[in-house]
């Protein structure tokens, strides 16, 4: 039976952020190419190019743009879950390796075998999609220590969902990450419904930015459909974190438009609640109708900005298409073999 979820409002500022018009344009183009590229690669999964598991980011790309935008592109390190194309496209990674890595191709970013789930960039400082759930967050606050430990004033970023939230990693991470003050953003990207069921029937406590607070690590609820107000909290937990407070959560209140993986027909929700979510929250619709509204872009203007960026995704695609499968050899390239 479909759960109804409760939008929640943010525990967060009451006075909204401004963006000026070169924040809500990058914003907007950011956002954009990710739910473009996605809409694709659902196409593309639909018409077996891509094979495996395959997480769309669509509803949720507030979160890892605005969250990006407050960070230091080619010093601070993220690192996520497998909903993870979204986060490497607005880090700067090629759209065509991106999508030629879900088609398993040679020219992926992992040379075609990692696929949607497992993707990296060291020259990026992108650590993965990692497909254990709650395993980022492990990972992220090793990254951590190593920023600490080098001294090179870098913060970590570790997204995970509101499924993972309830994993003993997770809380072990905690303690450890202020235990040692080291320098760590959780982000816990809610989403509402985990794998395909609601917070309201699997977590016993369901404000996440709370769940640190046995470590007293401070948290906030955020609006995560909001850029703004992603933005504005990721930068002074980002702020908190690399001036050696210690760690910091932030949860983002966020939705999914599409089922957990392109696999699941996300039947444990009403439609409607989807549609009121499209209509009344999406995170792109709002950017654009400020853009209008305040006579930065008009209608044309910003149909030309999104002509641009399908053409970037068509050009993706077709690269993801027609490049070669990786030689046999790959097969034992990466591997360390021990005696």
């Amino acid at each position: 039976m479909a759960r109804k979820a409760v939008a929640t409002k943010a525990k967060t500022q009451s006075n909204i952020p401004e963006f000026t018009k070169e924040q809500d344009l990058e914003a907007y183009r950011e956002m954009l190419l990710i739910r473009r590229f996605e809409e694709k690669a659902g196409q593309m999964y639909g018409m077996g190019l891509i094979g495996g598991f395959c997480h769309l980011y669509i509803g949720q790309e507030a979160v890892v743009t605005g969250i990006t935008m407050a960070s230091e592109k080619g010093k601070d390190a993220q690192i996520t879950g497998y909903r993870d194309h979204g986060h490497m496209l607005v880090m700067g990674l090629d759209p065509k390796g991106v999508m030629a890595e879900l088609t398993g191709r040679s020219g992926g970013l992992s040379r075609g075998k990692g696929g949607s789930m497992h993707m990296f960039s060291n020259e990026h400082r992108f650590y993965g999609g990692n497909g254990i759930v709650g395993a980022q967050a492990s990972l992220g606050t090793g990254l951590a220590f190593a920023a600490k430990y080098k001294g090179d004033g870098s913060v970590s970023i570790a997204y995970f969902g509101d499924g993972a939230a309830n994993q003993g990693q997770v809380y072990e991470s905690f303690n450890m990450a202020k235990l040692w003050k080291l320098p760590v953003v959780f982000i816990i990207e809610n989403n509402k419904y985990a794998m395909g069921t609601s917070i309201e029937r699997a977590s016993a406590t369901t404000d996440f930015s709370q769940r640190g607070a046995s470590f007293d690590i401070p948290g906030e609820q955020v609006d995560g459909m909001d850029v703004r107000m992603v933005y504005d909290a990721a930068q002074r937990a980002i702020e908190h974190a690399r001036s050696g407070k210690g760690p910091f959560i932030l949860e983002m209140l966020t939705y999914r438009y599409r089922g957990h993986s392109m696999s699941d027909p996300a039947k444990y929700r009403t439609k409607e609640e989807v549609t009121q979510y499209r209509q009344e929250r999406d995170p792109i619709e709002q950017v654009k109708a400020r853009l209008i509204a305040g006579g930065f872009q008009t209608e044309e203007e910003l149909k030309a900005i999104e002509n641009g960026i399908r053409a970037i995704v068509t050009e993706a695609a077709d690269f993801a298409t027609n490049d070669p499968e990786p030689d046999a050899a790959e097969l034992w390239t990466d591997i360390t073999i021990s005696a």
